[in-house]
């Protein structure tokens, strides 16, 4: 089956919004809106493996020390890993005071009462219900007509109140939305939320919270933009009210979205961490967050170890996130054409330190996020054959990670700086060489032995340290985190890849390993062996050494 010639006759634009005053267009954003991280339920949802409670735990404890104080932390009525998860923050009192925990319900009373009964015990809680409100929804999911639809939603409120009632201690604060938000009509959004409003009487201390998805995004951003102008006109009790935002990502416009819908009046965005969720995703919180920054305004989060929030995000999604996203993609501050450096070169060697950030192609000083500037070295032979990555992968089966292509650049860089010439695939794999797989000093591979019982390794690897022989011993989920364990050296292992060299009896394994030694820059290691494991401590070995000779 083709693409139509004439997608008229089966698609449709979503019709504009009737605002010939809109506002929108000509205000500035001049501060962060409240954040609201949904992660732990929206991104979990749209995982093909959800969290486990270990990796959600881990995964809210990033959330805090970001700084986003609403944390959307489960389904508690749809799944009873995350009930257990709202019972283990609020028993072992995980939640700091200033944190707030939401959870989501729909609009079913034995739901909500099964979410009340999850948050029992809590200091403070949002409970968010929604009902979808959209003709498709109403027509062909739930065959309702507008009194109906909008009679759920009342009747939810209702159960809201009744249910918090019964737990006094609990500081509450409700949520509606009004699911499919962006394919209803305007006025029945509002028609719908009034009467909510109506029910639950919000105070200007215990604002309602009105979240208004793109569930599916079904038009352009500004659009949207002026749907969240018409309901913040129009919606009763404005100062008693939180405008909310949730945008999806179906159409590649998330983020544009929610930066119009700030613009056109509200005061809150629920997302997720470089943009995971249902679909093609949530908003992404960090790009929405840094795009503010870099306008001059604070979020009032904190990115500054960008990379280290990527390595959670990744580990607790099961998701890699791709080289290419604003901010924190490997390959984002990395320039591979030369016109591309030389111009940040010269922005770098005439940047003010104390003036305003004016370099070339970067619209953030990647020192803020915690990251540094790396131009990829393109080293072309004169048969034309590519890079440094492309040589040592064709010549000698050498896959470096994205991150090493960019560390060994430089490594390739400074020789090509000293001789004044290009190198050779040869001269490149000899630098490797000596570089990294020669990185002996101060320790040394010498053998070792691993015993694994029951999930955990106890390794023993003898070394050469400075001359001398010992033995580094320790114990943990594999040969790499007992090796750690038994140095006690504050090393911390922030990446990690293998793969084969050849293939049958002749094949070995290589490993690289990126590795952080109490807090100064990462550095990479190689390991080369006939055994991955051996491979694996040789280049956690390399690594180590390499970061030493930087310290001294």
């Amino acid at each position: 089956m083709s693409m139509l010639k004439n997608p008229a006759s089966k698609y449709r634009a979503y019709p504009v919004v009737n605002l010939p005053d809109r506002t929108w267009p000509n205000r500035i954003l001049t501060e962060a809106p409240i954040w609201c991280s949904s992660d732990l339920r929206d991104g979990n949802q749209s995982l093909i493996e959800p969290m486990s409670p270990e990796k959600k735990l881990r995964f809210f404890k990033t959330l805090v020390q970001i700084g986003i104080k609403e944390i959307e932390v489960g389904f508690p009525s749809a799944s009873q890993t995350d009930f257990d998860f709202v019972r283990l923050l609020i028993e072992e009192n995980l939640v700091p005071d200033d944190t707030t925990i939401q959870v989501l319900t729909q609009a079913r009373e034995d739901l909500i009462a099964r979410t009340f009964e999850s948050l029992q015990g809590a200091k403070k809680a949002i409970v968010h219900v929604y009902n979808a409100t959209s003709p498709a929804f109403r027509k062909i999911v739930f065959r309702q007509d507008k009194d109906g639809t909008k009679a759920l939603a009342v009747h939810a409120a209702q159960l809201l109140k009744k249910y918090a009632a019964q737990q006094p201690d609990t500081d509450w604060r409700f949520e509606y939305s009004p699911e499919t938000f962006s394919a209803t009509e305007p006025e029945f959004a509002v028609e719908v939320c009034n009467a909510v409003s109506e029910v639950i009487q919000p105070t200007e201390t215990h604002k309602l919270i009105f979240n208004l998805p793109a569930t599916v995004e079904v038009a352009m951003p500004n659009v949207y933009a002026d749907q969240i102008e018409y309901f913040c006109r129009h919606i009763n009790h404005r100062d008693k009210i939180v405008v909310s935002l949730h945008t999806h990502n179906d159409r590649g416009t998330g983020v544009a979205a929610s930066e119009l819908g700030l613009l056109a009046g509200a005061d809150r965005v629920e997302g997720c961490l470089f943009g995971n969720g249902e679909r093609t995703g949530n908003v992404d919180l960090v790009n929405l967050g840094l795009n503010l920054y870099t306008h001059g305004i604070d979020p009032k989060l904190d990115f500054s170890d960008i990379d280290n929030i990527r390595r959670v995000v990744e580990e607790c999604n099961q998701l890699p996130v791709h080289p290419r996203p604003p901010y924190v993609g490997d390959l984002v501050h990395t320039a591979f054409s030369g016109s591309h450096q030389d111009a940040i070169r010269k922005g770098f060697a005439q940047q003010d330190p104390n003036g305003i950030w004016e370099v070339p192609y970067l619209p953030i000083d990647p020192a803020d996020i915690g990251r540094s500037y790396e131009a990829v070295i393109r080293v072309n032979s004169q048969s034309g054959k590519g890079g440094v990555t492309y040589l040592l992968e064709q010549e000698y089966g050498i896959q470096m990670p994205r991150r090493m292509q960019i560390e060994f650049s430089q490594v390739i860089k400074a020789e090509t700086d000293r001789c004044g010439t290009e190198v050779s695939a040869g001269k490149i794999y000899q630098i490797l060489q000596d570089e990294y797989l020669d990185a002996c000093t101060p320790f040394s591979y010498c053998s070792h032995s691993l015993q694994e019982s029951g999930g955990t390794s106890t390794v023993a690897v003898e070394v050469a340290h400075n001359g001398e022989r010992k033995t580094l011993s320790g114990s943990g989920k594999g040969p790499l985190e007992a090796l750690v364990s038994g140095l006690n050296m504050g090393v911390d292992i922030m990446d990690y890849h293998e793969h084969a060299i050849g293939s049958g009896s002749t094949a070995k394994a290589a490993a690289y390993i990126e590795v952080r030694h109490n807090g100064q820059p990462a550095r990479y290691g190689v390991g080369v062996d006939d055994n991955i494991t051996t491979a694996s401590i040789k280049a956690l070995l390399s690594a180590l050494n390499r970061s030493l000779c930087q310290c001294t």
